[in-house]
Protein backbone atom coordinates (compact mmCIF):
# COMPACT_ATOMS: atom_id res chain seq x y z
CA UNK A 1 0.00 0.00 0.00
CA UNK A 2 1.36 3.44 -0.88
CA UNK A 3 1.41 6.16 1.73
CA UNK A 4 -0.36 9.31 0.51
CA UNK A 5 0.85 12.81 1.34
CA UNK A 6 -0.99 16.07 0.58
CA UNK A 7 0.35 19.51 -0.20
CA UNK A 8 -0.14 20.35 3.44
CA UNK A 9 2.69 18.05 4.37
CA UNK A 10 5.32 19.98 6.26
CA UNK A 11 8.09 17.42 6.34
CA UNK A 12 10.55 17.91 3.48
CA UNK A 13 12.55 14.78 4.14
CA UNK A 14 10.27 11.83 3.37
CA UNK A 15 11.14 8.32 4.38
CA UNK A 16 9.29 5.02 4.17
CA UNK A 17 9.91 1.34 3.76
CA UNK A 18 7.01 1.21 1.27
CA UNK A 19 6.66 2.86 -2.14
CA UNK A 20 5.74 6.48 -1.51
CA UNK A 21 2.81 8.17 -3.24
CA UNK A 22 2.61 11.92 -2.84
CA UNK A 23 -0.60 13.48 -4.07
CA UNK A 24 -2.47 16.76 -3.90
CA UNK A 25 -5.66 14.96 -4.94
CA UNK A 26 -7.46 11.92 -3.61
CA UNK A 27 -7.28 8.71 -5.57
CA UNK A 28 -7.97 5.04 -5.34
CA UNK A 29 -5.27 2.45 -4.89
CA UNK A 30 -4.81 -0.19 -7.55
CA UNK A 31 -3.77 -3.76 -7.01
CA UNK A 32 -0.73 -4.98 -8.92
CA UNK A 33 -3.01 -7.18 -11.02
CA UNK A 34 -4.84 -4.13 -12.34
CA UNK A 35 -1.74 -2.54 -13.84
CA UNK A 36 -1.33 -2.46 -17.59
CA UNK A 37 -0.39 -5.90 -18.95
CA UNK A 38 2.56 -5.22 -21.23
CA UNK A 39 3.90 -7.71 -23.75
CA UNK A 40 7.50 -8.81 -23.46
CA UNK A 41 9.99 -9.33 -26.21
CA UNK A 42 11.92 -11.82 -24.14
CA UNK A 43 10.56 -15.26 -23.19
CA UNK A 44 11.43 -14.79 -19.52
CA UNK A 45 9.72 -12.56 -16.99
CA UNK A 46 12.20 -9.81 -16.15
CA UNK A 47 13.07 -9.47 -12.49
CA UNK A 48 13.77 -6.18 -10.71
CA UNK A 49 17.40 -5.34 -10.15
CA UNK A 50 18.57 -6.07 -6.63
CA UNK A 51 18.86 -2.96 -4.50
CA UNK A 52 19.78 -2.37 -0.90
CA UNK A 53 16.71 -2.79 1.34
CA UNK A 54 17.29 0.62 2.95
CA UNK A 55 14.49 3.13 3.38
CA UNK A 56 13.56 5.35 0.47
CA UNK A 57 13.64 9.10 0.77
CA UNK A 58 13.43 12.28 -1.25
CA UNK A 59 14.22 15.88 -0.47
CA UNK A 60 11.34 17.06 -2.63
CA UNK A 61 7.61 16.78 -2.06
CA UNK A 62 4.32 17.89 -3.54
CA UNK A 63 4.15 21.66 -3.66
CA UNK A 64 7.89 22.12 -4.20
CA UNK A 65 9.36 23.79 -7.25
CA UNK A 66 11.76 21.57 -9.15
CA UNK A 67 15.41 22.65 -9.07
CA UNK A 68 16.89 23.90 -12.33
CA UNK A 69 19.01 21.43 -14.25
CA UNK A 70 20.13 20.71 -17.82
CA UNK A 71 19.59 17.49 -19.78
CA UNK A 72 20.87 16.31 -23.14
CA UNK A 73 18.92 14.34 -25.75
CA UNK A 74 18.66 13.56 -29.46
CA UNK A 75 15.67 15.06 -31.24
CA UNK A 76 13.68 13.10 -33.88
CA UNK A 77 16.01 14.43 -36.59
CA UNK A 78 19.01 12.97 -34.79
CA UNK A 79 20.36 16.34 -33.64
CA UNK A 80 22.02 16.53 -30.24
CA UNK A 81 20.16 19.06 -28.11
CA UNK A 82 19.94 20.26 -24.53
CA UNK A 83 16.94 21.32 -22.51
CA UNK A 84 16.32 22.53 -18.98
CA UNK A 85 13.77 21.92 -16.27
CA UNK A 86 12.34 25.38 -16.94
CA UNK A 87 11.95 24.71 -20.65
CA UNK A 88 10.25 21.40 -19.93
CA UNK A 89 7.81 22.70 -17.32
CA UNK A 90 7.22 26.46 -17.57
CA UNK A 91 3.58 27.08 -18.37
CA UNK A 92 3.06 23.35 -19.01
CA UNK A 93 1.77 20.16 -17.48
CA UNK A 94 4.69 17.77 -17.63
CA UNK A 95 5.14 14.14 -16.62
CA UNK A 96 8.68 13.18 -15.64
CA UNK A 97 9.62 9.63 -14.77
CA UNK A 98 12.97 8.32 -13.63
CA UNK A 99 14.45 4.89 -14.25
CA UNK A 100 17.52 3.12 -12.84
CA UNK A 101 18.97 2.46 -16.27
CA UNK A 102 18.50 2.14 -20.01
CA UNK A 103 18.32 -1.44 -21.34
CA UNK A 104 17.65 -2.86 -17.86
CA UNK A 105 14.79 -5.41 -17.75
CA UNK A 106 11.95 -3.64 -15.93
CA UNK A 107 12.76 -0.28 -17.50
CA UNK A 108 12.84 -1.73 -21.02
CA UNK A 109 9.98 -4.22 -20.84
CA UNK A 110 7.56 -2.32 -18.59
CA UNK A 111 8.29 1.21 -17.41
CA UNK A 112 9.21 3.01 -20.64
CA UNK A 113 6.76 0.92 -22.74
CA UNK A 114 3.92 1.85 -20.37
CA UNK A 115 4.42 5.53 -21.16
CA UNK A 116 4.97 4.84 -24.85
CA UNK A 117 1.69 2.92 -24.96
CA UNK A 118 -0.35 5.49 -23.05
CA UNK A 119 1.36 8.72 -24.14
CA UNK A 120 -1.51 9.89 -26.34
CA UNK A 121 -4.08 9.14 -23.64
CA UNK A 122 -2.03 11.12 -21.12
CA UNK A 123 -1.77 14.01 -23.55
CA UNK A 124 -5.52 13.85 -24.05
CA UNK A 125 -5.76 14.55 -20.31
CA UNK A 126 -3.86 17.79 -20.81
CA UNK A 127 -0.28 16.61 -20.41
CA UNK A 128 2.00 18.67 -22.67
CA UNK A 129 5.29 16.81 -22.29
CA UNK A 130 6.32 13.33 -21.16
CA UNK A 131 10.00 12.73 -20.42
CA UNK A 132 12.05 9.80 -19.14
CA UNK A 133 15.16 10.67 -17.12
CA UNK A 134 18.05 8.28 -16.58
CA UNK A 135 21.63 8.51 -15.37
CA UNK A 136 23.01 7.29 -18.71
CA UNK A 137 24.93 9.12 -21.40
CA UNK A 138 22.98 10.59 -24.29
CA UNK A 139 24.22 8.03 -26.82
CA UNK A 140 22.99 5.15 -24.66
CA UNK A 141 19.61 6.88 -24.41
CA UNK A 142 19.49 7.26 -28.20
CA UNK A 143 20.25 3.56 -28.73
CA UNK A 144 17.68 2.61 -26.09
CA UNK A 145 14.99 4.63 -27.83
CA UNK A 146 15.76 2.92 -31.15
CA UNK A 147 15.55 -0.50 -29.50
CA UNK A 148 12.25 0.15 -27.70
CA UNK A 149 10.78 1.74 -30.85
CA UNK A 150 10.98 -1.61 -32.64
CA UNK A 151 7.82 -2.64 -30.80
CA UNK A 152 6.53 0.52 -29.14
CA UNK A 153 6.09 3.25 -31.74
CA UNK A 154 4.55 5.51 -29.11
CA UNK A 155 8.03 6.05 -27.68
CA UNK A 156 8.26 8.92 -30.19
CA UNK A 157 5.87 10.77 -27.86
CA UNK A 158 8.34 10.45 -24.96
CA UNK A 159 11.52 12.49 -24.55
CA UNK A 160 14.48 10.41 -23.36
CA UNK A 161 16.70 12.70 -21.33
CA UNK A 162 20.25 12.04 -20.21
CA UNK A 163 21.11 13.12 -16.67
CA UNK A 164 24.58 11.76 -17.24
CA UNK A 165 26.25 13.16 -14.13
CA UNK A 166 23.16 12.66 -11.94
CA UNK A 167 22.94 16.41 -11.29
CA UNK A 168 19.14 16.53 -11.39
CA UNK A 169 18.71 13.13 -9.77
CA UNK A 170 20.92 14.18 -6.85
CA UNK A 171 19.27 17.60 -6.55
CA UNK A 172 15.87 15.99 -5.96
CA UNK A 173 17.30 13.36 -3.63
CA UNK A 174 16.46 10.36 -5.81
CA UNK A 175 19.98 9.02 -6.32
CA UNK A 176 20.90 5.50 -5.27
CA UNK A 177 24.47 4.29 -4.87
CA UNK A 178 24.88 0.94 -6.66
CA UNK A 179 28.67 1.03 -6.75
CA UNK A 180 28.84 -2.29 -4.89
CA UNK A 181 26.17 -3.90 -7.09
CA UNK A 182 27.63 -6.81 -9.09
CA UNK A 183 26.43 -5.12 -12.29
CA UNK A 184 28.64 -2.14 -11.46
CA UNK A 185 26.10 0.63 -12.00
CA UNK A 186 27.59 3.27 -9.72
CA UNK A 187 25.17 6.10 -8.85
CA UNK A 188 21.78 5.77 -10.53
CA UNK A 189 18.23 7.03 -10.12
CA UNK A 190 15.48 5.49 -8.09
CA UNK A 191 12.32 4.70 -10.01
CA UNK A 192 9.70 7.44 -9.79
CA UNK A 193 7.09 9.40 -11.68
CA UNK A 194 5.80 12.90 -11.11
CA UNK A 195 3.30 15.36 -12.50
CA UNK A 196 4.66 18.89 -12.67
CA UNK A 197 2.61 21.99 -13.45
CA UNK A 198 4.48 25.20 -14.24
CA UNK A 199 7.53 23.85 -12.41
CA UNK A 200 5.63 22.81 -9.27
CA UNK A 201 5.22 19.17 -8.26
CA UNK A 202 1.56 18.11 -8.11
CA UNK A 203 1.96 14.33 -7.88
CA UNK A 204 5.01 12.28 -6.91
CA UNK A 205 5.38 8.50 -6.76
CA UNK A 206 8.70 7.12 -5.52
CA UNK A 207 9.27 3.37 -5.64
CA UNK A 208 11.22 1.31 -3.11
CA UNK A 209 14.40 -0.23 -4.51
CA UNK A 210 13.99 -1.59 -8.01
CA UNK A 211 10.26 -2.22 -7.67
CA UNK A 212 7.78 -1.07 -10.30
CA UNK A 213 4.16 -0.42 -9.42
CA UNK A 214 3.02 3.10 -8.57
CA UNK A 215 5.25 4.92 -11.06
CA UNK A 216 3.63 3.31 -14.12
CA UNK A 217 1.80 5.31 -16.79
CA UNK A 218 -1.29 3.19 -16.17
CA UNK A 219 -1.41 4.15 -12.49
CA UNK A 220 -0.87 7.82 -13.27
CA UNK A 221 -3.59 7.78 -15.92
CA UNK A 222 -6.03 6.29 -13.42
CA UNK A 223 -5.16 8.95 -10.83
CA UNK A 224 -5.79 11.68 -13.41
CA UNK A 225 -9.26 10.17 -13.95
Amino acid sequence: MAAVFSTAATTRLLSSTEPLAFSSTSHKTLSSSSLLPLKLRNPFHPKPLKFSPTKISAIISVGDTLPESTFSYFDPAGELKTTTVSELTKGKKTVLFGVPGAFTPICSFHHLPSFADLALKLKAKGIDTIACISVNDVFVMKAWRADVAKEWKGVDEVMLLSDCNANFTTAIGCEIDLIDNPVGFGVRSRRYSMLVEDGVIKLLYLERGGLYKYSSADYLLTVLG
